[in-house]
């Protein structure tokens, strides 16, 4: 019966230690999604989903979100949500203004209402008072810098070192079950 458990908790361990692939159908590739402008605080970014991107004439619903008020229209919040209809080419454009104090990162998701394509963008924005980079490349504005306030270390690799101190407790929990039952006999 203790193996068996063993056996149980190592195949939990396992499965919780390997995580799940994302299932990446119905996303738009990168290469469908083009992003020009500045991502300063005041600035327009434009976002242009390319021919097929969308089906033809579908209502896309836009998200916004970020650190501050974005506008999509004209009304500015945090979220901002609102129906664009995709050209007769399943094309889309859709202008970003990032409020006067923003900074930080804003994400854009298009989701088509009938097809259920999913296209993102993603932005960080510069305060007023850093370096703008627009997305060709080019710099503007003073030389200003964000601090570093993220961590290096990736996902998975947490995951796999939380699913190997799982695994070794498993192994010495089996070890000294198999120990105990020698000593027994």
């Amino acid at each position: 019966m203790k193996k068996l458990i063993a056996a149980v908790v190592l195949a939990g361990a396992a499965l919780l230690a390997t995580p799940a692939a994302a299932n990446a159908a119905g996303y738009t590739p990168d290469s469908n999604v083009s992003v020009s402008g500045t991502y300063t605080a005041g600035g327009v970014a434009s976002v242009n989903f390319s021919d097929g991107a969308f089906q033809d004439n579908e209502t896309v619903n836009v998200q916004v979100t970020g650190a501050g008020a974005v506008t999509l229209g004209a009304l500015p919040t945090t979220t901002v949500s609102k129906a664009y209809t995709a050209s007769s080419t399943g094309s889309l454009a859709v202008k970003v203004t990032f409020p006067a104090g923003a900074s930080g990162t804003y994400n854009l998701t298009a989701t088509g209402a009938t097809s259920g394509v999913v296209g993102l963008a993603s932005f960080t924005v510069a305060p007023a008072d850093a370096t703008a980079v627009a997305a060709d490349g080019s710099t503007t504005g003073t030389n200003g810098t964000l601090a570093f306030t993220g961590g290096t270390i990736s996902a998975l690799a947490l995951w796999v070192a939380g699913g190997a101190v799982v695994l070794g407790g498993g192994l010495l929990v089996v070890r000294g079950s198999v120990r105990r039952q020698r000593e027994t006999v």
